[in-house]
């Protein structure tokens, strides 16, 4: 079908032939549009085509704000769903940070912050981070002097202390992922993760080197872009392979972190079996962890296992299975807010999936009361709300309470 005699309000066009129209209309390349959402030209050929039918929600969000298109309804010809619905608006700090972020040149006459004074604020702004139920807003107050005197920092020390100042404006960055993701901004989280790994990778730190990868191997795996998230993956795992022998608790930690998104990903591809198999290599490296090691930037630790096998079951689109690890995953035994938060929402997609709407609910809602501000901007769950809210019952009424609480418009 050619895009110049496409009508995109013919209802029988599917969600391929919608984008290519729009994409289309705004005179961009598959390469281009692939990029802009952090995915390849092949995998948007694909797409519209039809040979891959169902892309995610979060692949259909960033192809929407990439095309200018402001109501998804456009793009899967289903009734009106405003992207803001999903994606949730822009948090009031936002521009304060990628402010900082986008900073070329930083002031280097002022005497930096010395090393152990800026580990120690990053270390104490972890803390915060995952003892807040309002985590975005407490990084959104942290983050731009941090990312601005670790900046300085790394420039204005030379030889070890150059590389340790560059460790930790990766680390900085990678803090900074956790605020800017599921923010209005796509570029500017690619952004961040490419200044993440350039830093690490000049600090010469393994450990610095394999948390950049970790982080970039989720962003291109929630960009749709698989091949590259495993690639990513992979990388990571080479990185940290030689020092994993003789590693201390940090390091293993991260290790395992790479092996559950390895699980994860291969999840997201239906490959069931290679992802129960990465799952059980991950259990088995948090088993050897002592039992209260908690990783402050991949949570990897023994609490966190049963949370992710969750996340397998609900990926492979398993009810069961997904009914059956929610029941047996303790919330509580997760120590950081926002991730127990997070957790909530990975429980109410697996009573979705079960067809429980009560529990559903009841997840969402402890989600909420838990981290207002992970399920405010986590698009499952907005998903999941609205339908409740929309879906006539007895439940309407507290899905509608709920609703207003997250910040939808029913």
């Amino acid at each position: 079908m050619s895009g110049a005699h496409t009508d995109p309000a013919d209802p029988t066009l599917t969600t391929g032939q919608r984008i290519k129209f729009y994409r289309q209309r705004q005179g961009m390349s598959r390469a281009v549009l692939g990029e802009l959402i952090g995915s390849n030209e092949r995998w948007i050929k694909a797409v519209e085509n039809g040979q891959i039918q169902h892309p995610k929600l979060t692949a259909l969000i960033g192809i929407a704000e990439a095309l200018r298109v402001r109501d998804l309804g456009q793009l899967t010809g289903g009734q009106a769903m405003p992207t803001t619905m999903f994606r949730g608006p822009g948090h009031p700090a936002l521009p304060a940070v990628r402010d900082a972020i986008n900073v070329v040149t930083v002031a280097t006459d002022a005497e930096p912050s010395p090393l152990p004074h800026l580990q120690a604020r990053l270390a104490a702004a972890w803390r915060a981070r995952h003892a807040a139920p309002d985590h975005r807003t407490v990084l959104g107050g942290l983050l731009p002097d941090l990312i601005r005197d670790a900046k300085r920092a790394a420039r204005a020390y030379e030889g070890a202390e150059r590389r340790r100042a560059l460790a930790l404006l990766a680390e900085t960055y990678n803090l900074c992922q956790f605020f800017v993701a599921y923010q209005p901004d796509a570029g500017l989280l690619w952004r961040v993760a490419e200044r993440a790994i350039m830093a690490a990778e000049e600090s010469e730190d393994p450990q610095a080197f394999g948390a950049s990868l970790w982080l970039l191997a989720q962003a291109h795996r929630d960009a749709g872009d698989f091949d590259a998230a495993e690639s990513v993956n992979r990388q990571g795992m080479d990185v940290l392979r030689p020092a994993v022998a003789d590693a201390g608790d940090d390091l293993r930690a991260m290790w395992g972190a790479l092996h559950f998104e390895a699980a994860y990903t291969a999840a997201r591809t239906g490959q069931e079996g290679v992802a129960w198999r990465w799952w059980d290599q991950a259990d088995t490296i948090a088993r050897s962890l002592p039992r209260s090691h908690y990783d402050p930037m991949t949570s990897f630790s023994q609490a966190i296992m049963p949370a992710h096998a969750v996340t397998v079951a609900v990926e492979l689109r398993k009810g069961g299975e997904s009914a059956r690890q929610a029941r047996r995953a303790s919330a509580s035994a997760i120590p950081s807010r926002p991730r127990r938060g997070r957790h909530l929402i990975e429980v109410a997609r697996a009573w979705q999936l079960s067809g429980d709407t009560s529990a559903e609910l009841g997840a969402l809602d402890n989600a909420y009361s838990t981290a207002p501000e992970t399920i405010r901007y986590n698009s499952h769950a907005r998903h999941m709300v609205f339908d409740l809210a929309e879906r006539p019952g007895s439940l309407r009424r507290a899905a509608n309470d709920l609703a207003g609480r997250v910040g939808l418009l029913v």
